[in-house]
């Protein structure tokens, strides 16, 4: 493990998986001297206690630093996003499939309205 917590399997998993950033797309295994263009580790969802396949991936240090702490569908929208032409259709799959489930959780949780007397 490491000072995250994340398995090492897990870490092998996503290293496997992600070989580009999952938001821009660019490419790790092309070597680079510019510092945003790095590999950096990333909780799709901003909670370190969700260790999981569909939560952990790798993007770039310049996309990881934009994101921050927020929420990725608010994120997605922001100027940098725009700038960089990333948009829900262009991250990877792995983002897609949490677009979806964030989606989902929140029309679930949408209040009801009842129209009974």
């Amino acid at each position: 493990m490491n000072r995250w917590n994340t398995p090492k399997s897990l870490e092998q998993e996503v290293t496997a998986r992600d070989t580009a950033c999952v938001y821009c797309g660019v490419d790790f295994l092309i070597a680079t001297t510019k510092r945003g263009e790095k590999l950096s580790w990333e909780h799709i969802i901003n909670n370190a206690s969700i260790i999981t396949l569909e939560n952990i991936t790798k993007c770039c240090i310049s996309c990881n630093a934009s994101k921050a702490i927020k929420d990725l569908s608010v994120w997605l929208t922001s100027y940098y996003c725009s700038r960089k032409g990333i948009t829900k259709e262009t991250v990877a799959n792995v983002v897609k499939n949490e677009l979806v489930k964030h989606r989902h959780r929140h029309k679930s949780q949408a209040p009801r309205l009842s129209f009974e007397k």
